[in-house]
């Protein structure tokens, strides 16, 4: 066996790993509220070898040393730093500045109601004068987004005739009168977060919301926090660690070549 065929291959797969993350950063790159992953790499355990019927140890097992088996991908992690702000003046638009996320009401095809949560604040009021997202779900309230109750008394609600204003704290101004307040939460631990779409997670069995410290801007949006020249930097070192485990085994071939069909002529 020849270890570095192996060690050389793993470092291919890793390569081709951690590209499939950063091709999926710069796809959502111009994606509302989008939050960039990434990946760690380690090596696998070291693996005890041994030497197995060696007739000059009387036939018994022997220890060798350890043999590393090359790279692996660690994990995928989620980077949740805020991403820039764009004014748009458009007053169904939010971002959220600081940590939280709006709760969303989700309905899947199979119309199970489920809470999502996003930082994409694109929202739009329907003729009922419902806030809704893009897809059409319901952004909850201030009691909704607390205690995860996606019920229709939930839903946010204004007047779609008239003019409204949202403070940082997310209540909703409409004729000088409070008649809601639009809910935000964070989650205790990120950890529980999965991903759900392109913008949207959900919590995982364990997890756990609580207030959240952000404010709420009206008539902006927050872009993904994906930096391209930095995505694009990384994705050309990628390239050259691929290249570079791919010419290994290219040697490794020819030397192999040369042992079976050259040297063992003679």
């Amino acid at each position: 066996m020849v270890k570095g065929l192996y060690t050389a291959h793993t470092g291919m797969i890793n390569q081709m790993k951690r590209l499939d993350v950063i091709t999926n950063n710069l796809a959502n790159s111009a994606t509302n509220g989008y939050k960039k992953e990434g990946a760690t790499a380690q090596s696998f355990d070291d693996e005890l070898t041994f030497r197995i019927r060696d007739t000059s140890s009387f036939g018994l097992d022997t220890k060798i040393g350890t043999m590393t088996l090359g790279v692996k991908v660690g994990e995928t992690y989620t980077d949740y730093s805020q991403g820039s702000f764009k004014e748009t003046g458009n007053g169904t638009d939010f971002a959220i500045g600081g940590n939280g996320f709006f709760a969303i009401s989700f309905t899947n095809r199979e119309g199970e109601v489920s809470i999502k949560y996003t930082r994409d604040g694109a929202f739009t009021i329907d003729q009922d004068g419902y806030l809704r997202t893009k897809d059409g779900d319901y952004v909850l309230n201030a009691y909704g987004a607390v205690n995860s109750d996606g019920g229709v008394e939930n839903y946010v609600r204004v007047n779609p005739n008239l003019p409204f204003l949202v403070t940082a704290d997310g209540q909703i101004i409409q004729e000088e009168q409070v008649i809601g307040q639009i809910g935000i939460v964070d989650i205790e631990n990120y950890d529980y977060l999965e991903k759900y779409g392109e913008n949207m997670y959900q919590l995982a069995e364990g997890g756990a919301v609580k207030e959240a410290d952000g404010q709420i801007n009206q008539g902006y949006l927050e872009m993904s926090n994906v930096n391209v020249v930095k995505e694009m930097v990384e994705m050309i070192t990628i390239t050259r660690a691929y290249e570079s485990n791919q010419k290994l085994i290219q040697t490794i071939d020819s030397t192999l070549d040369k042992t079976v069909n050259q040297i063992g002529k003679v």
